[in-house]
């Protein structure tokens, strides 16, 4: 099952010890990373990335489930999120893609206090508890949240509002007069360049949402021999 892991620490030591030890479940074949970051909350109550993997099996954070939820949390756009990152909040900033609900990130909020760190990953696990032993034996908290798919389903609805208005308004121009038919197009004008801006969004988050697909399967076939073995392993573990 795709989640969303929050784990929150005390300190950035303890969370880059919880950091290798997600790695090191990965390597198990415990879980599966797709993407993963170290975030801090500071005083006034910003958020800095400390650590990103832009080379992990999905690329950068840009658009990602991980992405999403560090600008969320970050608060509005234009805080500060770490110079030496490069990285600019705005740019993670999509609700569309943190792909959990409010209440998950009330909880991750409450948690992430001011001065605490965390490791934000978005991974593929099918039980709870390697992750949770390991988090708890390095004193981290652990949240979660199974993620749920972006539906293209309310795009389609906005567009096809936006076109009935527009089946409208063009009937309305043929029988307006002069004056009120130049105001009534520039209404035309500027709802299809949001139609058509929609339309291309669609587009490119169809062709994003396929690549990530292929990524992840690679990832999974990758860490297919781990987890095989991990498997073997526990069916020998006495209950």
């Amino acid at each position: 099952m795709e989640r969303m892991l929050v784990v929150v620490f005390d300190n950035e030591k303890m969370a880059y010890e919880g950091e290798s030890a997600l790695v090191q479940l990965e390597r198990e074949g415990l879980l599966t990373i797709y993407e993963r970051a170290v975030i801090v909350k500071h005083a006034e109550g910003t958020v800095s990335l400390r650590q990103v993997e832009p080379d992990g099996p999905v690329g950068s954070l840009a658009g990602t489930a991980v992405g999403g939820l560090v600008g969320l949390l970050g608060g509005p756009v234009g805080a500060a999120i770490g110079a030496a990152s490069g990285l600019a909040l705005g740019a993670l900033y999509d609700v569309d893609s943190a792909r959990v609900g409010g209440d998950f990130l009330d909880d991750v909020s409450r948690s992430l206090t001011p001065n605490k760190v965390a490791v934000v990953a978005e991974v593929e696990e099918e039980w709870t508890t390697p992750v949770d032993t390991r988090m708890a034996a390095l004193g981290g908290t652990v949240l979660r949240r199974a993620l749920w798919d972006v539906q293209k389903s309310v795009r389609e609805a906005e567009i096809a509002a936006m076109k009935a208005d527009l089946k409208q308004l063009k009937s309305e121009i043929s029988q307006a007069e002069a004056d009120r038919r130049a105001k009534l197009q520039k209404r035309v004008d500027q709802l299809q360049a949001k139609v058509d801006a929609q339309l291309e969004k669609a587009r490119q988050q169809h062709e994003a949402r396929e690549l990530r697909r292929k990524a992840k399967r690679d990832a999974l076939k990758k860490n297919a021999v781990a987890a095989g073995q991990a498997l073997r392993d526990l069916a020998r573990t006495p209950v």
